[in-house]
């Protein structure tokens, strides 16, 4: 779920991903109220997330949904065509809704999963109200996995132009916040695996399913 709360205006982004981890010092508002530009943080670069800090694996999240232009974004994606889009070489995302149910086909190689039940960016307070209200699972082939819930963390992420999530080229700040769900490497063996994620915050619901076929190569990214 993407949830967003920019510039006076309400356009909220609401994505699916799950119990935890508070981090993070608030960053300074302007007059507006919107939350002051923070720290980019680097993405994690290895496959232990359960170590990472939350603002590191949601920067990384949010910086490769907002990686894409509509027409081949992940997050509107509704078959899973465009699920290879701007993956890299140590984490495969996985995406929510902007609302509403999916059915995806995937084939990914075999590597660390990140999972959003239901996430948001906008303000401190947008969080705080959100994760009230949060709450969700997932499942990897019928059986529920741990789910991790991170209240807001300042971020600061980079958008392309015309991509559907954070609505704007060039960088975005807020807080990011949600449940999240991972899956190492070597818990995710080559062959057909489901996924399903069930989210909801208030009024928004998300429900994406998942048919992956895991190889033991890396897969392209979409042109």
């Amino acid at each position: 779920m993407i949830l967003r709360w920019f510039a006076g205006s309400v356009a909220m982004v609401a994505l699916v991903s799950g119990c935890g981890f508070d981090n993070g010092s608030p960053s300074s508002s302007d007059s507006t109220g919107r939350p002051g530009k923070a720290q980019e943080e680097k993405p994690p670069r290895d496959k232990k997330l359960d170590q990472a800090l939350p603002g590191e694996v949601q920067t990384q999240w949010w910086k490769w949904a907002a990686g894409t232009p509509r027409g081949r974004n992940p997050v509107e994606d509704k078959t899973g065509v465009h699920c290879a889009a701007g993956q890299s070489e140590f984490i495969w995302n996985l995406a929510g809704t902007f609302g509403g149910s999916v059915k995806r086909r995937c084939t990914m190689p075999s590597q660390t999963l990140v999972v959003p039940v239901v996430n948001l960016l906008g303000s401190e307070s947008d969080c705080s109200a959100f994760m009230a209200a949060a709450s969700g699972r997932w499942t990897l082939d019928g059986v529920t996995q741990p789910v991790q819930r991170w209240k807001g963390s300042p971020i600061t992420v980079e958008g392309v132009e015309g991509n559907p999530v954070t609505d704007t080229s060039g960088p975005t700040s807020g807080y990011a916040c949600g449940l999240w769900g991972f899956l190492a490497q070597r818990r995710l063996a080559p062959g057909k695996h489901t996924i399903s994620i069930r989210g909801s915050s208030g009024d928004f619901h998300t429900s994406v399913d998942y048919d992956l076929t895991v190889t033991t190569a890396k897969a392209p990214n979409s042109p």
